[in-house]
Formats: structure tokens, C-alpha cells, sequence
């Protein structure tokens, strides 16, 4: 388990990026061309705290830089298919490209934070009396990470960090990559020892009711994120490899300049 801080920084890329197309209508050939605008993102992690079980001495010491991804958001403007409008680009430096689609939505007031389960697939779901879910139960219950992360139901921190904040409107962007276009790509060493096979996030883009030094509602974006990892055979008689989910989440404000 980590606990980082985190900066995600954005820039405009451009607002209307032309995908060229055509089609046949009427026995004319017409164009069709799509329009995208496209944010360039750079998210960089820094270790606060760490802690694992049993102790591996690998967890590493605070400050240290645990994860860089450079990538994009799209916003696809129209020529959509199946309500598909907005994709997210990610690259990261283990090795792995990925692709995932989804949907946009608004809604007025605060989110409703799904609940997630951090328990790997494809083993007894027991944390108390399964022996191979024991990191689970050193953590399951426990104060560490402000008393409020379980890393069983790791969702419940971004619950509770919405507690007391008045939150106008919410943007949200859900994006995953088991669509028929989307995936992941991985260099051949993690394909052999922890395969990254999906992913999927969500990102509550937030107005509060607070207004910063500009007079305009502070923002805040929230986001939880599973990656899943296949390697070691399932134990409940199922084929195939446990699905390990690597989540990671967090609550940011946003800042400008």
C-alpha cells in the first residue's frame, strides 16, 4: 500500500483535431470528417508513506518518485459510435500503452462513489481464514493511512474525503479498455510475469460551492482507477490466471500557474 501525493497538469493540445473521413449517401460521396479536441496530460507520484506484509524491505522511502505517465484525453466532438465520446492515451514506463473509451456525463450535486472491491479474482474471497489473502488482513480494519484506507474497499476514502464539502455540479468521464477498439500493450517481460490485461477509471470533475481568489467555483478533481494483473493460477476452480486489481485513487484540488 502507498500513499503519495500526486500532480496531474493539463494543456490544450487543440480544439478541433481533424480526423478525415467519407461516406456514400445517396450514391454521392460526402465527407464525413470527425472533430476532436485533445488534452495533453503529464502525471507524476511521490511516495509519502508505504507499507506492506510480510515486510519485503522493498516498499522504499518517502519522496520517492513511483509512477510518471504521459498521455492524452479526447473529447470526440461527433462521427461517435455506440455513445463512445471521450478516450484517454496512456504511456507508461514499465512498458505499457493503452487505449480506453467511454462516456461523458453532467450532473448537478456531489457524485456517487461506487463501491470497488481491491480482493483479487479467482481466489476464495475470505480475508480472515485464506491464508493467501494475508496482506489483506494485516491492513483490512486497520489505522493506517489516516485510519480511513482499507484496502479492500479502497473507494471509501474518496467517500470520505466528500464529507463536508458542498459540491455544485459534476462532471463525469468514465472510460474502459474492454471495448471492441480499446486495450492494452505490454513489452514481453511484464506479458510473462504480471500481465496488464484492462483497465478502467473514472474521473468526478468537480465546482464547489467555494470560490477561489478569481471569484470562480474551486475545482477539484476525483478519480479511482483499477488495473487488472494476471499471473499465478486460480485456486476456485476456474481457467485461467487470479486477477490482481492495482487501484489507485485520489482527491486533488486544482491550481493554476
Amino acid at each position: 500500500m502507498n500513499q503519495y501525493n500526486e500532480e496531474l497538469k493539463f494543456s490544450l493540445v487543440d480544439k478541433g483535431v481533424p480526423n478525415r473521413g467519407i461516406a456514400r449517401i445517396n450514391g454521392q460521396t460526402v465527407d464525413t470528417d470527425q472533430f476532436v479536441v485533445a488534452l495533453d496530460y503529464e502525471q507524476s507520484i511521490e511516495q509519502v508513506a508505504a507499507a506492506d506484509a510480510p515486510a519485503s524491505q522493498l516498499a522504499g522511502n518517502p519522496g520517492l518518485a513511483i509512477h510518471h505517465e504521459p498521455g492524452l484525453w479526447l473529447h470526440l466532438l461527433n462521427e461517435t459510435d455506440a455513445g463512445l465520446d471521450v478516450a484517454r492515451l496512456a504511456t507508461i514506463p514499465h512498458g505499457d500503452s493503452v487505449l480506453a473509451m467511454g462516456r461523458a456525463s453532467v450532473l448537478a450535486g456531489a457524485p456517487t462513489i461506487p463501491t470497488i472491491s481491491g480482493l483479487p479474482i479467482g481466489v476464495r474471497a475470505d480475508i480472515d481464514n485464506n491464508p493467501y489473502l494475508g496482506p489483506y488482513k494485516a491492513f483490512h480494519g486497520s489505522n493506517k493511512f489516516k485510519g480511513l484506507f482499507d484496502p479492500a474497499t479502497p473507494n471509501d476514502l474518496l467517500e470520505a474525503a466528500n464529507v463536508g464539502v458542498n459540491i455544485t455540479r459534476t462532471t463525469i468521464l468514465d472510460v474502459d479498455t474492454d471495448i471492441p477498439t480499446g486495450g492494452i500493450v505490454n513489452i514481453p517481460f511484464i506479458v510473462k510475469q504480471a500481465n496488464a490485461t484492462s483497465m478502467r477509471s473514472t474521473f468526478w470533475i468537480q465546482e464547489l460551492a467555494e470560490l477561489d481568489d478569481a471569484g470562480q467555483p474551486k475545482l477539484r478533481l476525483q478519480y479511482s482507477q483499477t488495473v487488472f494483473l494476471d499471473f499465478f493460477p486460480r485456486t476456485d476452480g476456474v481457467p485461467g490466471l487470479i486477477r490482481w486489481p492495482h487501484v489507485s485513487i485520489n482527491t486533488l484540488e486544482k491550481v493554476s500557474g
